[in-house]
């Protein structure tokens, strides 16, 4: 049997246990749950590695192997497997609310005036301990503004919406933050803004996300897929994409991209799946 690497959590070392009798490795356990205890932290394929994701604040990861300042484990939402800096992780603690914009900042009080202290991005969970007037503590002792927070029972129904909070943000391959961010990553933070799973990769979302569409009958909210590349339908003959051509979140007209991408090398359009 032949697994998916990025998903699959084991290494030349050790493998979850669940995988036992499926995959060949010294050593089998169950894990260590820890939480991305920073605003972001980059998912890499081997230690020192390239960049291949990232958790965000809040992000469990349960931890299979610890070693030479790395650890090695699959993230709960999605199941992308990886390595992430150890001081990067923490305790996990129990999400009360999530972060309902592009970004907010940390202050180590309820005081706009203050330095802040650090960022926390979209869709990451968060833990109120009490509300100061306009202002939530968190567990992690930083204050961000209330309104900047939403509880963990409401979501957004528009995930371009959520996505157009990136608009303008840098292309980053892996990337999930406005900070930067890839094509499937802008997918991904979106619909988990709006309640909803979504795998990493744009291969995989092509294969497990919704049904297919004409592309005469795409509308806005629909997925277009290229080999290696995806976009929101956000209107008519209008993408919303992290794309490489404008090192950006923008804007392009369907028709233009189309015709751009194959002439570049990149094949056609291969699917619209409606979610």
């Amino acid at each position: 049997m032949t697994h998916d690497t990025r998903i699959t959590p084991a290494n030349a070392r050790i493998a979850a246990s669940y995988l036992e009798g499926e995959v060949e490795a010294p050593k089998y356990v169950d894990g260590e749950m820890c939480q991305c205890g920073a605003a972001f932290a980059d998912v890499t394929g081997r230690p020192e590695g390239r960049r291949t994701s990232q958790l965000i604040y809040g992000d469990l990861f349960n931890v299979l192997e610890r070693r030479n300042g790395f650890a090695f484990g699959q993230a709960v939402h999605d199941g992308y497997c990886g390595y992430v800096q150890e001081k990067l992780l923490d305790r996990p603690h129990d999400s009360s609310h999530w972060v309902s914009m592009p970004c907010t900042h940390l202050y180590p009080g309820p005081n706009m005036k203050l330095m802040n202290t650090g960022a926390l991005f979209l869709g990451s969970e968060v833990q109120v301990m009490e509300e100061e007037g306009t202002w939530s503590r968190l567990s992690n002792g930083g204050f961000v503004p209330t309104m900047h927070l939403l509880p963990n029972d409401r979501r957004m129904d528009d995930p371009v919406a959520m996505a157009d909070l990136h608009l303008g943000s840098p292309y980053l391959w892996g990337g999930c933050t406005r900070q930067g961010i890839d094509c499937s990553g802008l997918v991904q933070i979106a619909l988990r803004a709006c309640g909803k799973e979504c795998p990493r990769d744009s291969d995989m979302q092509e294969a497990e996300l919704g049904v297919p569409v004409s592309l005469e009958d795409a509308k806005r909210g629909d997925l277009v897929f290229w080999k290696g590349h995806v976009a929101w339908v956000s209107g008519d003959n209008m993408i919303l994409h992290a794309n490489a051509h404008h090192m950006a979140v923008a804007y392009e007209p369907l028709s233009e991209a189309i015709v751009r991408i194959e002439a570049a090398g990149d094949g056609p359009v291969t699917s619209i799946k409606r979610i």
